[in-house]
């Protein structure tokens, strides 16, 4: 028994957290023998660390003072204003520097996002699935989820009917190559949701880290620029976690001035800013098109990595299974006949030295599919990801 155990009492919000599954999950990882499916890591070998490298050297020379400084809450000005500038070229509007705030990575905004917006009790709208990282950020304030039904096309406007949507502070979607399911919503039902939202005034909360990893077919406005347009409310979030690093931990929030400003405080209860260091660095490699010419590599490397996969479960699963073929990001999200639990062939698959996420935890509230899993097939080679496809196919085979 701890002998500290009395000296202390935890929160009830503390008392309320659990582990990720996925980070549970990642620890078997760790082991040299584990095929690795489960965790939502971009290649390293899409990591520009040579430009990296210089843009660190660069800012450090020319302006180590005011870049190891404490910085302004909302962000380094020329990365606000470089984000404003993309968003707009991209289709979304006339976006100000002032609607955009820097954050250390787009997990810290979901959490800001929460404090903003979130009471025990407040009805939160999100699709089935969802973003495991979102749910369990947003339970720490306690919301009633509802849950938005999706189907293979992903979220169904129509399913929003002044009945689910009465009272809900916001819906949480991720319109491009969804986590977990990595579907894409259709050009219609973007128009269609905003539209909807805009009838019943419900905030969107459109989060698009894997927006620039389309592989496959055209690219289509965002829910902000179409929000806009339709007058919705959206808050768009963006991360420099897929398109350069994770570990950079950078992020951004673009929504109307209000939100922005009580974002910002609640921000500077926070960590007061995001490292200035880091802002730098990362505007000194984009701001001359590095992307343009970097992104078409990862790109082209995440192209590859997917049709291994999805040449390998053609091969070896059973037609009582169903997949997605996304189109760009990093999942394909797998539907197993019905009396298939996807945890119980978790242990089965780690067992054979396989691993995966099941597809149970990404639900929250009603809809819950147990048969489902998730697989990530960006930081595996061709070889192990046919090996471990090909043991996921016989135990699915032999349930």
């Amino acid at each position: 028994m701890d002998s500290y155990s009395s000296s202390y009492t935890f929160s009830k919000r503390a008392q309320l957290l659990t582990s990720s599954t996925i980070r549970e999950i990642l620890k078997v990882t760790e082991r040299p023998e584990i095929i690795s499916f489960a965790g939502g890591l971009p290649s390293p070998k899409g990591f520009p660390i040579q430009a990296m490298k210089q843009a660190f050297d660069l800012v450090l020379e020319s302006k180590g003072e005011s870049a190891l400084q404490y910085g302004p809450t909302e962000g380094y000005a020329p990365l606000r204003a470089w984000v404003a500038q993309d968003l707009k070229r991209s289709g979304a509007g006339d976006v100000s520097p002032e609607e955009v705030l820097i954050v250390s990575g787009s997990q810290q905004a979901l959490d800001m996002l929460g404090k903003l917006f979130i009471d025990p009790g407040s009805k939160v709208l999100v699709e089935a699935p969802s973003y495991l990282g979102a749910l369990q950020s947003f339970s720490l304030f306690e919301p009633d989820y509802h849950s938005v039904p999706t189907d293979e096309g992903g979220l169904i406007p129509e399913s929003l009917t002044p009945e689910t949507a009465a009272g809900a502070r916001f819906l949480y979607a991720l319109p491009n190559f969804h986590n977990p399911t990595g579907l894409t919503l259709s050009l219609e039902r973007r128009k269609a949701l905003v539209e909807r939202c805009a009838m019943l005034q419900v905030p969107i909360i459109e989060d698009d880290p894997y927006g620039e990893l389309r592989y496959a077919g055209e690219a289509l406005p965002g829910l902000l620029g179409l929000g806009r347009a339709a007058g919705a409310t959206v808050i768009r979030l963006g991360s420099f976690s897929k398109v350069l690093a994770p570990g950079l931990r950078l992020g951004y929030i673009v929504a109307p001035r209000p939100i922005i400003s009580k974002l910002v405080q609640i921000k500077q209860a926070t960590d007061l800013h995001t490292a200035s260091l880091t802002q730098m660095a990362v505007y000194e490699t984009i701001k001359d098109g590095f992307l343009d010419t970097h992104l078409p590599v990862v790109r082209q490397l995440y192209k590859e990595q997917c049709g291994y996969m999805l040449d390998a479960i053609e091969e070896h699963f059973p037609s009582t299974c169903s997949w997605t073929k996304p189109d760009g990001g990093m999942f394909i999200w797998v539907t197993l006949p019905a009396h298939i639990d996807g945890s119980k062939l978790l242990e089965q698959a780690v067992a054979r030295n396989v691993a995966f996420v099941p597809g149970a935890p990404f639900f929250a509230g009603e809809g819950r599919q147990d048969n489902t899993l998730r697989l990530s097939f960006v930081t595996v080679s061709e070889a192990k990801i046919r090996e471990g496809i090909a043991i996921l196919g016989e135990l699915i085979k032999q349930s």
